[in-house]
């Protein structure tokens, strides 16, 4: 006999995450071989590291290239991602980063009938997550962006919201998010990467929608467990501070608020070197680009200034420089392992 499908909100998270929403998620980094072909070894090595330490992940994210793979490099990467997510009992949002909402609700009713028998095959939920983005247009009134997304969530589906100005040029309202969750008990996250944080300050009731915060910096100051708006995160930089971030989160949660401040300080700074050292590549986004910089270096450790640097989607590789002053600011602020999860 079937399970019935929920229908509270509480209901859906209970159903999906019966141990409870993890309070840190990560964009998976897409891993390329020299050819050009999704490398599906490394991405597997690099998501066991992780798993220790972060236990959801949004895969393809803008981190992880999702808005410049085919449809193809898509489908072989879920594949992926679905069979170890499983394994690794973690937990998946479907990134579907489409820029209107017609394309959207196509992929989701494709991934809809083609993945629960997959899901079910290696274990655990058997109902998709997607996670999707307001339509692009810098001038698109509330009622455009609410109707869309409506249209998204009326397809039943668990369904996290990513608010991603640097891509749609525009902003869900706090009102608008608001009234989506009254009406729609399957939207169960939403994901904040602008850095203004409007929805999650404005003070307006969710409904219990899980709020995380997808902007870098300042990682102290964010949590409620440390007088701040959002339940967790969702950073692009977890791929390389998942352990630190987690003892973040942890820190906060048993009080101590002065060491949560002084690790996120050094993960703050840091991250503002590296992400400054990607700003004006031709290629790739600074996600990603500033990502696979660290990333070399927890996976070789110091041995990575003599190895050849990771490849982008478009083909190039990270400036060797870039590579180096990257570890330098490793160095410099305590973060380089001595021996890379490859070894």
């Amino acid at each position: 006999m079937s399970t019935p499908s929920p229908t509270t909100r509480a209901d859906w998270h209970a159903r999906l995450f019966p141990r409870g929403i993890p309070a840190l998620w990560c964009p998976l980094l897409t891993h390329y071989r020299n050819d050009g072909s999704l490398d599906h070894a490394r991405v597997t090595a690099h998501l066991r590291h992780l798993a220790p330490h972060v236990k959801g992940f949004l895969i393809p994210g803008s981190t992880g290239d999702g808005w410049e793979m085919t449809d193809a490099e898509i489908r072989e990467l879920l594949g992926l991602a679905l069979e170890q997510t499983a394994k690794l009992e973690l937990h998946l949002l479907i990134g579907v980063l489409k820029t209107e909402a017609r394309d959207a609700c196509a992929v989701m009713r494709e991934h809809g009938r083609a993945l629960p028998s997959e899901v079910t095959q290696h274990a655990t939920r058997s109902t998709p997550s997607f996670t999707v983005c307001p339509p692009k247009g810098v001038d698109l009134p509330q009622e455009a962006i609410r109707d869309a997304l409506t249209g998204i969530l009326e397809l039943g589906f668990p369904t996290a919201l990513y608010q991603l100005p640097q891509v749609t040029q525009n902003e869900m309202s706090p009102e608008t998010v608001a009234e989506l969750a009254a009406r729609f008990p399957n939207f169960i996250l939403f994901k904040d990467t602008s850095g203004a944080d409007r929805v999650a300050n404005s003070g307006l009731d969710f409904g219990g929608v899980f709020l995380v915060r997808g902007a870098e910096g300042g990682y102290a100051n964010w949590l409620k467990s440390g007088g701040g708006p959002y339940d967790g995160f969702l950073l692009s930089t977890a791929n390389c501070f998942g352990r630190e971030l987690q003892q973040v989160i942890e820190l906060l949660k048993s009080g101590q608020r002065d060491e949560a401040q002084r690790l996120s300080d050094r993960l703050s700074a840091v991250v503002k070197e590296v992400f400054a050292l990607v700003a004006g590549l031709p290629d790739g986004n600074a996600f990603a680009n500033a990502n696979k910089a660290m990333d070399h270096f927890f996976a070789h450790g110091p041995n990575a200034f003599g190895v050849t640097p990771p490849s982008l989607h478009a083909g190039s590789r990270l400036p060797v420089e870039v590579i180096r002053q990257a570890g330098a600011a490793l160095e410099r602020h305590g973060f380089m392992p001595a021996v890379g999860y490859l070894a």
